[in-house]
């Protein structure tokens, strides 16, 4: 099975359209993006990770002739507003060959999903129920919804633990999407094989008003569900103000609550700008941690071979 890392950004992508602040002119000056938050898993079976308003550019030129599945983690435009983009799998095929594209919500998700892509249901998309800790039915794939907490404006939030059964050992992956905390834990998350990882801000903020982790609080977890080959922070954001920089007075700048601290300099770890200063301070923070799993820092269109 391989991963495609469609988007690994945040829900207005970076660089922010407009935006003056630091992080997203280097970014520009890189020729760096992070569109919004979607993942491709391919293998027996071709399974969509949640579908942002990138969606179209994200799959453009990628050989995928169909999806199998598509599960949507929550009810917030950025995971599920690409979704009238996929009447592209529909419209290329003979009317008799169509099926429509099973697609994977919780019933609270559904609710708001309805309201918005109603004219897209039984036609291009068979509803389904994500059902948290329930195997999601019809697939040949072993995929279990967990419930998260992600605020009350994303009652139907979820993450997806995925499986594949091979010969003699079961290998696993967890998609933890936009989260703040578990209402219960999840035994079947422990040690996974993959982790992929809200990291909205590198450090926690003084208010965390939009229910995001961050790579540092998300630190906990990787301490508890111990993963075994590797960690990817995803949904990176710009929202962290930088020493100096005249944009961080903006409404999206939240101030840190303590920046944690390089045990062999003793001063904060720095905010990183870009790709490169992502991956150079996550695996310091790793390794000053005691963490022996690789934590790998994805970027757009990165594929990665998992089993």
């Amino acid at each position: 099975m391989d991963l495609v890392f469609l988007g690994t950004g945040a829900a207005w992508g970076v660089p922010e359209m407009g935006c003056p602040c630091r992080i997203c002119e280097r970014m520009r000056t890189l020729g760096e993006e992070r569109t919004r938050s979607s993942y491709l898993l391919l293998g027996k079976e071709n399974i969509l990770l949640d579908c942002g308003p990138d969606i179209r550019r994200q799959l453009a030129g990628r050989p995928v002739e169909k999806l199998d599945a598509v599960l949507i983690s929550h009810e917030h435009a950025d995971h599920f507003f690409g979704l009238d983009d996929l009447l592209a799998f529909r419209r290329r095929v003979p009317r008799e060959k169509w099926r429509p594209i099973p697609t994977y919500a919780t019933k609270a998700a559904w609710t708001t999903i309805r309201k918005t892509f109603g004219y897209l249901l039984d036609s291009l998309l068979e509803p389904r129920l994500a059902v948290p800790g329930e195997r999601l039915e019809g697939l040949q794939t072993d995929i279990y919804p967990f419930k998260t907490f992600h605020g009350e404006t994303a009652p139907g939030s979820v993450g997806y633990i995925v499986e594949d059964n091979l010969p003699g050992e079961t290998r696993k992956l967890v998609y933890t999407s936009d989260f703040i905390d578990l209402p219960k834990e999840e035994p079947r998350l422990k040690q996974p094989d993959y982790l992929l990882l809200q990291s909205h801000w590198l450090y926690e903020p003084v208010v965390n008003r939009p229910h995001h982790l961050s790579l540092e609080r998300g630190l906990e977890f990787v301490k508890f569900w111990r993963p075994q080959k590797a960690v990817y922070p995803v949904h990176i954001s710009e929202a962290y103000p930088l020493d100096g920089d005249p944009a961080n007075d903006a409404m999206k700048k939240i101030a840190v609550k303590k920046a944690l601290k390089d045990p062999e300099t003793g001063l904060p770890y720095p905010q990183p700008t870009c790709q490169e200063e992502w991956q150079a301070v996550a695996s310091r923070i790793f390794k000053a941690e005691g963490l022996e799993v690789p934590v790998i820092v994805p970027y757009d269109g990165l594929k990665v071979h998992l089993w």
